[in-house]
């Protein structure tokens, strides 16, 4: 769990010649799951994020919110132990316990375990490839696998499910080349949501005593 709040936090090797760069039926349903994302001026999203290492026997998760403003890539995620936010162009992460923020250019974040980033990590920096449906009850997902172009990262590949009726992602599975597996589960969307544009901007004032290390 420490790398993944030290990572502001949000695997590819033998699979690279199995993925086409542009599968047509993959594209297509991304199009649409963007396309829509993006056609909301804010968005509120519960979720659970779990991590699972057999060999570390590590079995943990916990639940969050995330806000975001897609034009203007601000966002918000706030969990039990820390929270993330940025204006688009400074990105504050406060550790809760340890009562820091950590303050960071926001450009220089991708990490694929930001839970800011699940709705649009497949945008750049991946080959895609359907695979298929399930079901799940009453719901089909259609699901995808990402591989990333840079094989310098720590993952190897990032599952898609895709719920098939609204064209929203309903899961993000990512697989460590540490044998971790990182999981986001959607459990609550809202597209619209008025959302104070003080939310997207961390103000020290409002939490006496905490330590500012700024990192850029």
């Amino acid at each position: 769990m420490r790398r993944v709040l030290s990572s502001i936090l949000l695997i590819f090797g033998l699979y690279s010649t199995l993925f086409a760069q542009t599968d047509p039926k993959a594209k297509a349903i991304l199009a649409q799951v963007s396309k829509k994302y993006r056609s909301y001026k804010t968005i509120k999203s519960n979720f659970t994020f779990a991590i699972q290492n057999k060999q570390a026997n590590i079995n943990e998760s916990q639940k969050g919110v995330l806000y975001v403003n897609p034009a203007a890539n601000k966002y918000k995620v706030s969990m039990s132990d820390k929270d993330l936010i940025s204006d688009g162009k400074t990105q504050w992460t406060y550790l809760k316990a340890d009562k820091e923020v950590q303050v960071s250019d926001a450009a220089g974040n991708d990490d694929a375990l930001n839970p800011a980033r699940v709705f649009t990590m497949y945008e750049t920096g991946f080959k895609y490839l359907y695979t298929g449906e399930s079901k799940a009850g009453a719901k089909t997902y259609q699901t995808i696998d990402l591989s990333p172009t840079d094989t310098k990262k720590p993952y190897f590949k990032i599952r898609l499910s895709i719920d098939k009726a609204t064209k929203q992602i309903a899961k993000v599975l990512i697989f460590d080349k540490n044998g971790s597996n990182y999981t986001y589960t959607i459990t609550g969307f809202s597209g619209g949501t008025a959302v104070p544009e003080s939310t997207f901007v961390f103000d020290a004032k409002k939490f006496p005593g905490v330590e500012v290390v700024d990192l850029r």
